[in-house]
Order: C-alpha cells, then structure tokens, then sequence
C-alpha cells in the first residue's frame, strides 16, 4: 500500500474524489518528501437531468462513478471528497433520501432574494456573513425549499461531499469550508449565524456537526472497496474551490488567484473576511479557506460560457478553435462575464451576439470571434477582480496564479497577464484534486508544515507556465470603462 522513500520516510497513497459541474474522476495522488505525484484513475460523467419539477443532480450515477473509481484505485492510505458548492441532499429521520438534489441552475430560487431581504437586509446579511449574492445560494434555496412536502419531511440536510461521504462510511458531518457557501456561516467566528438562520426561520439543526480539513470523517468497509482492511475517510476542503487554493504554488502573501474551468473564481487569500458596504457592492464573497484562511473572491461565468458554445457548435477542435481566436483583434468586443444573464444553458453564441448588439459594439459572427470575445471578456473580468479585490482587501500583489483546467488554455492565461498587469504564474491544471490529496497526506504523516510547506512541495513537484504582461494595461483600463459605464 505504501513505498518507502529513500530518506526512510513513507510515501503514502491518497484517492481524492473531485466532482465538477460537468464530469467526477477519481484520482490517486502519492506524496513523501520530494514526492508529489497524480494519476487519473476513473473518470466519469456529470449529466443533470430534467424532470417535470426542474433540474436535478443524478446523484445516484454520480455516487456509482464514486465506487468504480475507488475500486479502481486499489489500496489507498486514505480518501477524501471534494465537489461544487451549495447544493445538498434531504434525508428522512430513517436517513433515506429524499429525491434527487436540485440543480443549482434551477429556476426555482426566483425571485427569493427579495422575500429574503424583506427580513434580513441584503447589507445586513452580508455584514453577518460575508457571502456575495448569486440567486443559488443553498440559503435562497431553502427558503424556497421549506413549503415542500419533501422539506417537511426532512430531517437532515447535507452538502453534496457529505451526503457522499455519509454512503460511504454511514457517518454524518458538514465540512467548514463547503459550509461557509451556504450563507449561514459567520466568516469571523467560523461557525453558524444563528441570528441569520433564526430571523429566516432556518432549523440549524438540520445540519450535521462541523468538521474541519483533516479531521477523520468515516471508515469505509472493505465490501464497498473490495479491500481486506476499511480505508479511513478524510475531511479534506470538500469545496472545490478551497483545495485548489490550497493548491496554489505561491511564495508568500502577496499574490492573487483565479480557480478556472467552469467558473472562474478570483480573489486573494487572507487572514480575516472585509465585510465592508463597499465590498458587498462590488459582490465579493468571503468563503472559508485552509487553515483559518478566508477566501475573498468574486465569481465570474467562466469557461461555461466557452463550454456551451462548443457544444452548441458540436464540439468543434477546440485547438484550432483557439488558433483562430488568437488571430481575431483584441478587445474588438466585451461583454460582462458575471452577468447572471449567461448562467442559463442553451443558446450561448446567441446570448453572446445579443450582449454585443444591445451594447453597441461590433458583432462577433464566427466561432472564432465569438470565442475570442468569450477570451477578452473572461480576461477583462479576472483583471476588474483582481484590482477591485487589492483596493477592498489593502492587500497589494505582485502576480497572478491560475490553477485549474483554464491553465490549459494558453490564449487566456497570456490575455489574463495582459489584462492585469502582472505576471502569471498558471499551474497546476489538477489544482482541486492536488489540494484534497496534499490535506490527506498532512493528516496521515507524509506531508508536514503550514501551506508554506505544501506550497514548496507544489512549486519542486508540479509543471508550472509563466506569461509576462504584454503592451500596455490601459487598453484594457479602457475596455472596462466602455463596458460598464454603459
């Protein structure tokens, strides 16, 4: 199951589960001194499903790919989950789900802000919790979950890693960092807002006990493995989004980040929320990071946008796609990436020609030129979080990370250094899975030391590209203003 390594100190193996929007894989990662390694082993896909009551999440299919993949694993020290944020799983007082989780993109959260604020004050709420608006926050959620039958039954709520980790071990728990997106978390104090919960009506108890990264969660028999001994599970980030940030390869503080694949979420990390009226304005979110670290980010459409137009094209070569991109002229036009307009599937290239039409720019026709605005506009956006999250925050950077599956994606990593000013540093592309693997082995003796120390192991271990700004930021300066002084 383990290898010693040549200083006599053992190299362990980890499986991480790393569900997206899209697909889930498992991945093994081996880790000792010098040594940090990762290997897809099962990959599987994400495919919601639309009945007559909405979009759902098969979780059913979601939790078989689980299986297959550990399985295919083989003996492991220890596994963790991790997954996309804010939705849950019901279950009743006998622990049976009830019904397949709502997809975040369902429209049934319509309209709830307002009846939410009518009680608690967008400002207020931001103030006790830090969280920016999206209309899928799991606190909109349940406000327009709870006159359901199937929520009158409920007796437990859990996040989509704990629902799967409770499968696997028949333990119950809420992981912090997953849980500070919910809405019902206080940044400061790391715990729930029961103000919050209380005022809106919220039955706290419907959630299990918190847990932090790298408490043990769970044994999982070795029937559901086909191992002779129970592999233990491990909390690990179970949002997505903070083991990537976990697995930043940075030196120091002074450096900002952007997650990128479906979502693009850029920000800073720091050591306490701003819960100031002009962060709230300018709808940056406090989410809970590693190590008492705060995340304070802006989400941005991301590469969504991209993905729905290429599957509306019928999934063109996306190599070539991009060549083409690259040769359309820059900044020709914007639109805004973190409009909620473009959240919906369906009709992307036309939603894209539409933003453009009705801003007065040149309408991009081809692929080529839609994917290039697509390009420019994600840039435009990483740029407009990372100056706005510097001033709110009083935490100046000197480069940019990107992690995750757009640090495949040359074009935008050059156009995000362009766009910013700064020199990016992208790398690495498996950045979730790498955090997940890096906590586990931090709990189970392989790995040591605060993030700096994990930082190292990343930056001696993994593949990094650096993109240096290109001709002059004001450019962009000016794009922006066009774009939102409209």
């Amino acid at each position: 199951m383990s290898a010693a390594s040549t200083t006599g100190t053992a190299v362990k193996s980890y499986a991480a589960v790393d569900l997206g929007a899209s697909s889930g894989r498992v991945m093994v990662g081996r880790v000792g001194p010098d040594v940090l390694d990762l290997t897809e082993v099962h990959r599987f896909p994400n495919r919601p499903v639309t009945v007559p009551e909405g979009l759902r999440w098969d979780i059913l299919a979601l939790y078989a790919g689980v299986l297959d993949g550990l399985r295919a694993a083989g003996p492991v020290d220890s596994v963790g989950i991790d997954s996309w944020a804010v939705d849950y799983g019901l279950l009743d007082a006998d622990g049976a789900l009830l019904g397949n989780p709502v997809h975040y993109r369902d429209g049934r959260t319509e309209g709830i802000a307002e009846k939410v604020w009518a009680t608690v004050p967008a400002a207020e709420l931001y103030a006790a919790t830090g969280l920016q608006y999206a209309p899928f926050n799991t606190l909109y959620q349940l406000v327009a979950a709870r006159s359901s039958a199937q929520f009158a039954r409920a007796e437990r709520l859990l996040l989509i890693p704990d629902l799967l980790a409770y499968w696997l071990t028949g333990e119950q728990g809420t992981e912090i960092t997953n849980a500070s997106t919910t809405q019902l978390v206080d940044p400061r104090t790391r715990d729930w807002s029961r103000d919050v919960a209380e005022r809106l009506g919220i039955e706290l108890k419907l959630f299990a006990p918190l847990r932090r990264p790298g408490d043990p969660a769970g044994l999982i028999g070795p029937d559901m493995l086909g191992t002779t001994d129970p592999v233990p599970l491990t909390t690990v980030g179970s949002h997505d989004t903070a083991s990537a940030v976990a697995a930043v390869p940075a030196e120091g503080e002074r450096f900002a980040y952007i997650c990128t694949g479906t979502w693009s979420l850029a920000g800073l990390e720091l050591d306490r929320p701003v819960l100031t009226e002009a962060s709230r304005a300018a709808n940056f979110t406090n989410e809970l990071g590693l190590d008492g670290t705060v995340r304070y980010l802006r989400n941005i459409m991301g590469l969504w946008l991209l993905q729905e137009c290429v599957r509306e094209w019928g999934d063109p070569n996306l190599s070539t796609l991009l060549e083409e991109a690259a040769a359309v002229p820059a900044l020709r036009s914007v639109v805004d990436a973190g409009n909620a307009a473009f959240l919906a599937p369906g009709r992307m290239p036309a939603r894209i020609t539409e933003a453009c039409r009705a801003s007065d720019q040149p309408v991009p026709e081809t692929p080529a030129e839609i994917t290039r605005c697509i390009l420019d506009s994600l840039a435009l956006a990483h740029r407009r979080a990372v100056v706005e999250a510097q001033q709110l925050a009083d935490h100046p950077v000197d480069v940019v990370h990107i992690v995750g599956g757009g640090t495949r994606n040359a074009l935008l990593c050059q156009l995000t250094a362009d766009a910013c000013g700064l020199p990016v540093v992208a790398g690495p592309a498996e950045a979730a899975a790498l955090g997940n693997v890096l906590v586990q082995a931090r709990a189970h003796g392989s790995a040591s030391g605060d993030r700096t120390a994990l930082r190292c192991l990343l930056a001696r271990t993994q593949r990094l590209e650096r993109y240096e700004p290109r001709g002059d930021a004001s450019e962009w300066r000016s794009a922006e203003e066009r774009l939102f002084s409209r």
